[in-house]
């Protein structure tokens, strides 16, 4: 298969999938690297697809339905799972993590953490790696991006993480 054939195959997956797919499971259906699929990924972007490396793999990022807010929160390394699970619990998707860095600015990381499941799998990650969250850079200082079904879920969101101490409030 050509490149350029590939690419539009890699684009066509994307746009029909239901979760995120990693460079590896593309690479092993194209039969070519995983380095190949990066590089291809990367070309995609660069024509202007909308392609988003999360920690579960590579999305298009649909439109969504609902409301999307952003949340200021502090807290521990201690306090991330419950801070993610609360959030997920009241059917909000956390879309990404953002901190302001001192000498690069706004660093943002995407998350699409969806359900519980999403939150165990993306700790678990965190455990494995020697890497730190972005959280870490700022004292725990962090915004997230939510995209909920309504105010009304944002606003659950609000109470649980205000309960839990980790909404950072003027």
């Amino acid at each position: 298969m050509q490149a350029k054939a590939r690419r539009e195959s890699i684009l066509e997956i994307l746009h029909t999938a239901q979760q995120p797919i990693s460079a590896g499971t593309l690479a092993a259906r194209f039969s070519v690297s995983r380095q190949i699929i990066v590089g291809d990924i990367a070309l995609l972007r660069a024509g202007g697809a909308k392609i988003s490396a999360t920690p579960q793999g590579y999305v298009i990022l649909k439109k969504e339905n609902g409301v999307l807010r952003q949340i200021a929160c502090q807290h521990s390394g201690e306090q991330m799972e419950a801070e993610l699970n609360a959030i997920v619990d009241q059917g909000c998707t956390v879309v990404d993590v953002i901190v302001e860095h001192p000498i690069y600015g706004q660093l943002t990381g995407p998350l699409q953490l969806t359900s519980r499941y999403d939150v165990g799998r993306f700790l678990e990650r965190c455990a494995r790696s020697e890497a730190r969250p972005l959280s870490d850079l700022t004292g725990g200082i962090h915004l997230h991006t939510l995209s909920c079904p309504d105010d009304a879920a944002f606003a659950r969101v609000e109470g649980v993480l205000r309960q839990l101490g980790v909404l950072l409030e003027g």
